[in-house]
């Protein structure tokens, strides 16, 4: 079995923040759980804003909750709104449906873990996630 390490995580979170600067985004902060929910690397870039941190923790909790990336999540929430209010509701708030929120996969395609960022807009976050998790060898699934 697969696991995200910790030092796939910092290059993720740490490439993430470079494509960030690169394209001029925003403050960010960036978070990776593993496959268990559990807190692998976080960084908040200085001046992110205070809700960033909960903000990117839900995009990378709900994609990791559900087993698909943020666009597809986002898809199923906006045909779907009661369910996905119930499903805020069960996970005490906790899951935060847009892009943004990116499984990391191994190359066996099994999920090993998310990535969620906050400070920009969806689409730019899930494009800093997604240069992370390729530099760190793995797969990013967006969900789409």
């Amino acid at each position: 079995m697969t696991v995200l390490t910790l030092a796939q995580a910092s290059i993720i979170v740490d490439t993430a923040l470079a494509r960030g600067r690169e394209l001029k985004l925003a403050p960010l902060t960036v978070v990776v759980l593993d496959a268990g929910g559990h807190l692998k690397a976080a960084k908040r870039e200085d001046n992110s804003s205070l809700l960033r941190e909960n903000i990117a923790t839900g995009k990378a909790w709900g994609v990791l909750g559900m087993g698909f990336g943020g666009r597809e999540l986002a898809r199923r929430a906006g045909r779907s709104a009661g369910f996905f209010g119930a499903l805020s509701d069960m996970s005490g708030g906790r899951m935060v449906p847009v892009p943004g929120g990116v499984l990391i996969r191994a190359a066996d395609g099994a999920i090993v873990g998310s990535v969620g960022i906050s400070g920009d807009v969806s689409e730019k976050d899930e494009d800093c996630a997604v240069a992370g998790i390729k530099a760190a060898g793995l797969t990013p699934d967006t969900g789409d």
